[in-house]
């Protein structure tokens, strides 16, 4: 969810949950006053009807108005009724209706009597300005909220805009490229202050870059230039007099070392290079193509070894550099022969969602949370633990997923798509 549809969610939320209750609290606030201004009118009635028997000795004429009614009922002597205030239906004469009421009940002495005073007013003069109130107070709160998501959507999205603008602008950041990340000035400091902190990442990235990129380049040409120095030192040893086998043995340990050695040498340097994203530009390709052409390869070994190769093999193209996917495929075949059984059998899967290689092998389950961690390799084998390294690092950079399981006796490594 985007910052500004999370604000716009809350900002809304808040509103109306406040507005809902300012509401209820003004519609009981102002139907509270206005039933106790109509109480007091009720008691000014009793006052007026009470005045007028002190001063004449007789009850005032029972009244029914438009929007008032006066009873009496006489009581027992001893009968006595205190005021009360409660909620009554009036009928309107007038209108042939009833209405919702107010009505005051008393009692007053006349001549040794007790009479009961029963004052009625109509509410609903009062009734239609609560609702008169409510009804403005619920457009104020739609109209209230109709501007909020207006300024929500078009004044906060063109504020964020800048920002928007500087997101962008580092998607597009290439490190191979000499261009940085454009500044746009704005009138918002803390995007000011973004734009400045990005641009300087930027160029500090671009300057780790090139010097990571000089140490690559020089560190693979110097290691490179010893070995080779050593490879022929070992060949003119050979070719100037007849070994001892002692010393034609040492001479095969220091071939194999050696070997090791560039091998290590390069697969370190490949990882350096995927990582920082030094690697040959991308192109598509036939990938079950390159599958063929990799099994094709390896003929000889998988006869030698008597592995029983199946293969179901459908048309995928992807965009990725020719030289990683060679790697790819490399490792995770030769990886699946190496460690394979006298014997044995590889299943090679293809299709649109996933590359699967499965293959026997006498060495047990790998621990599937380390089985493509760096130097990472089984107690028998001679390898360096780095192929499936490699292969996750290849898959990782344009953006696939590798696991690996196994089943009934088979590795199963799975590259989907």
């Amino acid at each position: 969810m985007r910052l500004a549809q999370r604000y716009n969610r809350a900002n809304m939320l808040t509103s109306l949950v406040i507005l809902v209750i300012t509401g209820v609290v003004y519609y009981v606030a102002i139907h509270f006053i206005l039933t106790d201004k109509m109480d007091r009118d009720l008691v000014i009635e009793e006052k007026e009807i009470e005045a007028y028997v002190r001063n004449y000795n007789k009850l005032p004429s029972p009244g029914d108005f438009l929007h008032q009614k006066v009873t009496y009922l006489k009581l027992n002597a001893d009968h006595k009724i205190e005021r009360d205030f409660f909620y009554s239906d009036f009928y309107n004469e007038e209108e042939q209706k009833t209405e919702p009421g107010r009505s005051l009940v008393t009692s007053v002495r006349l001549n040794n009597h007790n009479y009961q005073v029963t004052i009625s007013k109509s509410r609903v003069e009062s009734e239609d300005l609560v609702q008169f109130i409510f009804l403005i107070t619920i457009a104020v709160t739609i109209l209230l909220l109709v501007s909020l998501f207006l300024i929500n959507r078009f004044v906060l999205q063109r504020i964020w805009q800048p920002f928007y603008d500087t997101l962008n602008r580092m998607k597009a950041f290439n490190i191979a490229q000499n261009e940085g990340v454009k500044m746009q000035e704005t009138k918002i400091d803390e995007f000011n202050e973004l734009q400045t902190a990005v641009s300087g990442m930027a160029d500090r990235v671009k300057k780790d870059y090139r010097e990571l990129k000089t140490f690559t380049d020089n560190a693979s040409h110097e290691m490179r230039t010893p070995l080779a120095v050593i490879n022929s030192k070992l060949d003119l040893l050979l070719q100037d007099k007849p070994l001892e086998p002692s010393q034609a043995v040492l001479i095969d340990e220091i071939y194999h070392a050696v070997g090791r050695l560039g091998r290590l040498n390069t697969s370190l340097l490949l990882l350096a290079k995927i990582e920082n994203n030094l690697i040959p530009e991308q192109e598509k390709i036939s990938l079950g193509k390159l599958v063929q052409q990799k099994l094709k390869q390896f003929q000889e070994l998988i006869h030698n070894k008597q592995i029983a190769l199946e293969q179901q093999l459908e048309d995928k193209e992807v965009i990725m550099s020719r030289y990683l996917a060679d790697i790819l495929l490399n490792n995770l075949l030769s990886n699946a022969i190496r460690h394979n059984e006298m014997g044995g059998r590889i299943h090679v899967t293809l299709n649109d969602k996933e590359l699967v290689v499965s293959n026997t092998s006498k060495e047990p389950a790998l621990d599937g949370q380390l089985a493509f961690e760096r130097f990472y390799k089984a107690s028998s084998s001679e390898g360096m633990g780095l192929g499936l390294a490699i292969a996750k690092q290849i898959v990782g950079l344009y953006h696939f997923h590798i696991e690996y399981n196994y089943h009934q006796g088979l590795h199963i490594f799975r590259v989907i798509f």
